[in-house]
């Protein structure tokens, strides 16, 4: 149970890095100005019903991005300057990215049921005992 939470917290602290990265990937004309900060929560915000199909399919992508997370932190830590740093979370981005949308999820929906999870004990049990199934 321990192991299942610690990769759920592994892969939505990625999640929120993915979140931040595509938003600035997806409009680079954004004003710096803005605050970065209230984007995630305004994308999150309303509560919402998932499916247990996408349920299923958030603890399946969880779950490899938790393994990429490790794999990449391991990277990032042997990285020596701050280029090589930006290229290894980039990949590791790019590698998540693909991972949540070849589950059939978009990144807002894994983003906004990570969200929900998170405020939800109830939705992260079931999501646990998806994961612990698969």
């Amino acid at each position: 149970m321990q192991r299942m939470t610690a990769l759920f917290s592994a892969a939505l602290l990625t999640a929120g890095l993915m979140s931040a990265q595509a938003a600035f990937a997806q409009d680079p004309a954004q004003d710096p100005a803005q605050d970065p900060a209230a984007a995630p929560e305004q994308q999150a915000a309303p509560a919402q019903d998932f499916s247990d199909q996408e349920l299923q399919q958030f603890a399946d992508a969880s779950q490899e991005i938790a393994m990429i997370s490790q794999e990449y932190t391991e990277r990032l830590q042997g990285a020596e300057d701050e280029a090589t740093q930006q290229e290894v979370r980039m990949e590791a981005n790019d590698r998540m990215v693909e991972v949540v949308e070849d589950s059939g999820l978009d990144v807002d929906t894994f983003n906004a049921i990570g969200h929900t999870i998170q405020q939800d004990p109830e939705m992260m049990q079931r999501v646990q005992e998806m994961a612990e199934q698969s």
